[in-house]
């Protein structure tokens, strides 16, 4: 029989033996050769348990987690099962071991985090275990008992020891397809334009409604001698309460004559509901209405914006966990 260090070992891993099964749930793998060759990327999830109240998974990867760079080791980690599961202002302290069953002897051997006693599962970290659980010569190796015919057997015990909510939080998400939307508005009759400010039409970017605001008459420290430009969250406005979107923009107006644009940088804000970003400063009224520049022609012009939503930061509700 190989020997094996029971003691701590620098992967951070704690091994003693049990002659008693797990407790909450046992995975017994009859084709250990197939299993490794079909997850040997993503490794494999266990059905789920009950323990503690909570639903739980194993995942196992045969020949180490690959995410992790890991090679010619059993990883294995305990995970809390389903995307609602858990809500992330709660924190679950559990005290669990892994164990993998010596079949030569019929005792287990087990496995226990050699630096922490309890884990603490959150909103954010929702696995715990060990990326290198025992060496794969070590586990394929026949005297040692653990791959007998092709067959192993894995299991768990988990006991939640404590629960305690955390308080508010926040999500900041990326958006899988940041697309650039551009949206083009004619502005018609403009030297019969009265009122304080103007709204485009409604245009989507993002999956939520936007909407220009444009100041002939310049707002801010632009009143009186610029035009303004501002973007806004159209109404009826979509965004959850307390959530904010990070959004890249910029306005352009086109010079109708060349066929050119007159565009200030782009800018990145966070927009919310009611709060909108913009250019007091957009263009000086006497650039705009000079003849030759094209900005104003037959008494219209065109106003153009470009908007690409990158993210989201949600608010986190806060729930009572399961029991």
């Amino acid at each position: 029989m190989a020997n094996l260090n029971l003691e701590k070992d620098v992967s951070g891993v704690l091994r003693s033996f049990s002659d008693s099964p797990p407790t909450h749930y046992s995975v017994e793998i009859q084709f250990f050769s197939l299993l490794i060759e079909k997850y040997s990327e993503n490794g494999y999830e266990s059905k789920e348990f009950e323990a503690g109240g909570y639903k739980w998974k194993l995942v196992f990867h045969p020949n180490g987690n690959k995410k992790k760079n890991v090679k010619d080791h059993i990883s294995l980690y305990l995970i809390i099962a389903g995307e609602d599961s858990l809500d992330s202002s709660w924190e679950v302290y559990v005290d669990f071991r892994l164990f993998l069953l010596d079949q030569n002897k019929g005792n287990y051997l087990v496995f226990e985090d050699a630096f922490t006693k309890k884990k603490c599962f959150h909103g954010a970290m929702r696995s715990a275990g060990f990326d290198k659980l025992i060496p794969l010569e070590d586990f394929t190796d026949v005297s040692n008992g653990f791959l007998v015919d092709d067959t192993c057997v894995f299991g768990a015990e988990v006991f939640v020891c404590k629960e305690r909510r955390t308080g508010k939080g926040e999500c900041l998400a990326r958006m899988k397809k940041a697309s650039v939307c551009k949206h083009v508005w004619m502005v018609d009759k403009f030297s019969s334009l009265g009122a304080q400010f103007y709204e485009s039409e409604p245009f989507t970017a993002g999956d939520y409604d936007w909407k220009i605001m444009l100041y002939p008459k310049g707002r801010g420290e632009g009143k009186g001698s610029h035009l303004s430009l501002f973007l806004h969250l159209a109404s009826p406005i979509t965004l959850p309460p307390g959530s904010e979107l990070f959004v890249e923009y910029r306005f352009c107006i086109l010079d109708q004559i060349h066929h050119q644009h007159h565009h200030p940088s782009s800018a990145k804000n966070w927009f919310r509901n009611g709060i909108g970003w913009g250019c007091r400063k957009f263009i000086e009224q006497e650039t705009f209405r000079q003849v030759d520049k094209g900005f104003l022609k037959n008494d219209a012009c065109i106003v153009e914006a470009e908007v690409t939503v990158h993210g989201i930061s949600k608010a986190l509700s806060q729930t009572s966990p399961q029991s």
